[in-house]
């Protein structure tokens, strides 16, 4: 009897299968090449860190960063739990076997107690043992899209890492610029200074009009308030990277200034079908989706009976002095089924709306994809007009301070009215904070795109 017992549970368990469909990676449409790459090449988004930066002190910044932030802690953690998560789901291979036991030391009525029989009337202790047969494949189909949300809790910690670093990045670059606009800015005030003490006295020698000096101090009161708000956004900048590091807010220590800062010559962006393997933030969709697809084959499953081996071994005796003598024992072993009746409609529409939800998953696959191209795209033809534009805005810089020259020597010798010396010095003034935007916009713009095609910021590679 027994051997024919095990012949049928080995052929159940040979004939078992997992419900549900297998997960198949969707058919994306990718390009050849990128539509703003010129450059061939390997991939930027190979290189680490600190190999594309070159500024030290930022590198300590990151560095810390990556130690500190309470944003990245949070994301291991939630790495951590799944983890156990998963342990726990695996658990439902194995036999699950508990034990109880009863002592009725308060006091009974009158009750059934033979020996070898547990009632509440009397002492026992029993163990329990129930281990599922997973025919169906729920337990699998459980597991595997528990793996798949660990791997994908893995891939969100990698997201904010990449979050983390280019943002340190980019607030540091921020930082330099509005260090160089102050600079600029303070100058400015300095020259517009100059410039209001010459048309004050040139008021006073009846050589110009009182329109003159008015003039000049207004722009002189205009550059006074860009250094009060150049001054403010920097300080605001400390206080937003001193919440990356983890810090409350601190004064931030600078490296190389902005334009000293090396740019990469070459930015090849690499295939755009490579995307797919490295930006954590299309992985992690990709896992969601695993775990969607896998949880409609639990969800199938469980419209189908349950098959258990039970059993349990206890004794039990109405006195406890006799509990361990012989002939109290009592056990059982057999296999139990449990199945849906009345309520396997509405695991009908359980199933369904699984399966919705893994087409809105599948959705949200698809846009993450979408986006992830757009940002290359963008970052590609940031860092190819940047170089240019910053090129053209040095030329008109070196030439508005030539006509600021000569237009100040034309004003000191009457030759001129203040008008060309104030259009001269404003377009000056504007013209090197533009420069600095576009020095900015040049580094940021790499940062983007390494940040975009998913490069290497993992902090295991850091050391």
């Amino acid at each position: 009897m027994r051997s024919a017992v095990g012949m049928i549970l080995s052929a159940m368990m040979g004939l078992s299968c997992a419900m549900g469909p297998d997960y198949i990676r969707p058919d994306i449409d990718t390009a050849d090449r990128f539509r703003m790459s010129d450059t061939e090449g390997e991939s930027i988004a190979n290189l680490p860190w600190w190999e594309l930066l070159h500024d030290e002190e930022l590198h300590r910044l990151i560095e810390r960063a990556l130690i500190e932030n309470n944003n990245l802690k949070e994301a291991a953690a939630s790495v951590e739990e799944f983890q156990a998560r998963l342990y726990t789901a695996r658990t439902d291979f194995i036999p699950q076997a508990d034990m109880t036991g009863n002592a009725p030391v308060l006091g009974r009525l009158n009750g059934f107690t033979a020996p070898g029989l547990a009632t509440p009337f009397s002492y026992f202790g029993q163990g329990n043992l129930n281990w599922e047969l997973d025919i169906w494949g729920r337990i699998r189909r459980s597991t595997e899209a528990a793996r798949a949300d660990l791997m994908a809790r893995e891939e969100n910690r990698r997201a904010v890492v990449l979050e983390l670093v280019s943002g340190v990045a980019q607030s540091y670059f921020d930082l330099l610029q509005f260090d160089m606009q102050l600079d600029i800015a303070r100058r400015t005030l300095v020259s517009w200074e100059e410039s209001v003490t010459i048309a004050r006295a040139r008021l006073r020698q009846g050589v110009s009009s009182k329109l003159d000096a008015d003039q000049f101090e207004a722009e002189r009161a205009n550059a006074a308030a860009r250094v009060s708000e150049l001054e403010r956004q920097m300080v605001q900048k400390e206080n937003e990277l001193s919440v990356l590091l983890g810090n409350n807010p601190v004064p931030i220590p600078r490296g190389r200034s902005l334009t000293e800062q090396v740019l990469t010559p070459e930015v090849p962006a690499g295939l755009p079908s490579e995307l797919l393997q490295r930006r954590p933030d299309i992985l992690q969709a990709e896992q969601a989706l695993v775990a969607a697809t896998a949880r409609i084959g639990v969800t199938q499953a469980a419209r189908f009976p349950r098959l258990s081996i039970t059993g349990l071994l206890g004794v039990a005796s109405p006195q406890l002095s006799n509990l361990l003598n012989g002939g109290n024992e009592f056990g059982q072993a057999g296999l139990g089924l449990a199945g849906p009746i009345l309520n396997a409609e509405i695991l009908g529409f359980e199933q369904r709306a699984v399966e919705a939800q893994a087409k809105q998953v599948l959705a949200q696959y698809e846009q993450t994809i979408l986006v992830a191209f757009k940002e290359v795209e963008d970052a590609l033809v940031a860092v190819r007009t940047a170089g240019t534009q910053r090129k053209a805005q040095e030329d008109q810089v070196a030439a508005l301070r030539s006509a600021l020259h000569l237009s100040n020597l034309r004003y000191k010798g009457g030759i001129t009215s203040y008008i060309d010396v104030l259009l001269a010095k404003r377009n000056l003034f504007e013209a090197e904070l533009a420069l600095t935007d576009t020095h900015r916009l040049h580094l940021v713009s790499i940062v983007q795109l390494y940040k975009a095609l998913g490069g290497g910021w993992s902090p295991e590679n850091a050391t």
